[in-house]
């Protein structure tokens, strides 16, 4: 590691440790030539996430269009801001494990309403409705028969 003061080469590491977050070791260096002391990050590089639309597009996944997809389904609705972060976590620590770094948009909506269901039945109906792209109520009525709903009309 070169010395961000003289430049030198020569550095030592004095102590090793992880981040608070856990996605990082943090190093104190000292330079063996001009004697100062400095902090280097270590991360893994991570490979970035494609996301490939229905028309064939690719566009790089956001977290936070992951989020505000979640939220508007669950928008009046009792799911906790953290039970909603919980499950943007997850869905992110799947794609992130899977073994493709590009996922259809498709896969990204299958998990989505995977975990709705299991936090909120009507937010899984709203974003089903867009999801699926119902057209009618007969395909509602079919989505509530799915979910074990008895008393839908």
């Amino acid at each position: 590691m070169r010395c961000p003061y003289c430049k030198s080469g020569d550095t030592r590491v004095l102590d090793s440790r992880s981040t608070e977050e856990r996605d990082a070791i943090r190093r104190r260096r000292e330079c063996a030539d001009c004697n100062r002391r400095f902090t280097t990050y270590e991360r893994i590089e991570e490979v970035p996430l494609w996301v490939v639309k229905k028309d064939g597009r690719r566009e790089s996944f956001d977290r936070e269009k992951l989020l505000r997809g979640i939220m508007k389904a669950c928008e009046k609705r009792r799911a906790t801001l953290e039970t909603i972060s919980a499950l943007v976590d997850d869905i992110v620590r799947t794609l992130k494990d899977a073994p493709n770094s590009e996922v259809p948009s498709m896969e990204i909506g299958r998990l989505m309403m995977e975990h709705l269901r299991t936090v909120d039945k009507v937010a899984y109906i709203r974003f089903a409705s867009v999801y699926r792209e119902f057209k009618d109520v007969g395909e509602i009525l079919t989505c509530l028969e799915e979910l074990g709903v008895e008393d839908a009309p």
